[in-house]
């Protein structure tokens, strides 16, 4: 048995979730499902019945762990020989991005997307203000800094980096040049380009079937 169970759909957050895995260096078997297979006992594992999750088989028992940005920190952790954790320096800014685009990024993103109209009186009582907001956050910081963490890559990337990957790829996060450096960056890593491999070659074969 490897040491991590992989459930993911391949048209998915799962997408993260693989990447963090082969940038990590991690030992891992995969469950594919697709939106329909998902059997029903996956809801012992994870009972919201969501991908991406990560099981690690250790010491004779089973961990869950759930939520993209999660399994992100946790296969950093759980693998500090990829060099992939924040050093004391870059702790601040590791933390910050990562969480920021979990929280605040992704919900603004998803608030335009499904035409979730804050009223301007109650932007203070949305985590994410507005998506200009949150996007004018990270616009300066990425003017100013080639990763999420400062100079160099971290494991905060996968995810800070995915939103914007996925975001320009579909239209949900505008293009601005320090967007467009930053994904030609990241995309540029051989993991990322052998991760994606597996899940576009699973999905032109789901849909030949």
């Amino acid at each position: 048995m490897a040491d991590f169970t992989f459930y993911t759909v391949a048209m998915s957050r799962g997408q993260i979730a693989r990447w963090a895995l082969h940038e990590a260096g991690a030992d891992y078997d995969q469950e594919v499902f697709d939106w329909e297979s998902r059997p029903d006992s996956f809801k012992a594992i994870n009972p919201m019945n969501k991908v991406p999750t990560l099981v690690h088989h250790l010491d004779g028992e089973d961990h869950v762990v759930t939520e993209a940005a999660a399994i992100c920190h946790y296969l950093a952790e759980t693998h500090p020989d990829a060099g992939l954790l924040p050093q004391a320096s870059e702790k601040a800014a590791y933390f910050r991005w990562l969480f920021f685009a979990s929280g605040p990024m992704e919900q603004a993103v998803i608030a335009r997307a499904m035409e979730w109209n804050v009223p301007e009186d109650k932007s203070g009582m949305a985590g994410f203000g507005s998506l200009d907001l949150t996007l004018d956050a990270v616009d300066g910081w990425l003017s100013a800094n080639d990763y999420a963490a400062g100079a160099r890559f971290t494991m905060a990337d996968v995810y800070f980096g995915s939103q914007f990957i996925w975001g320009l790829r579909f239209g949900s996060v505008p293009e601005r040049p320090s967007f467009k450096a930053y994904v030609e960056l990241i995309t540029a890593r051989e993991k990322y380009r052998e991760a994606l491999a597996i899940d576009e070659a699973l999905i032109r074969a789901a849909a030949s079937s």
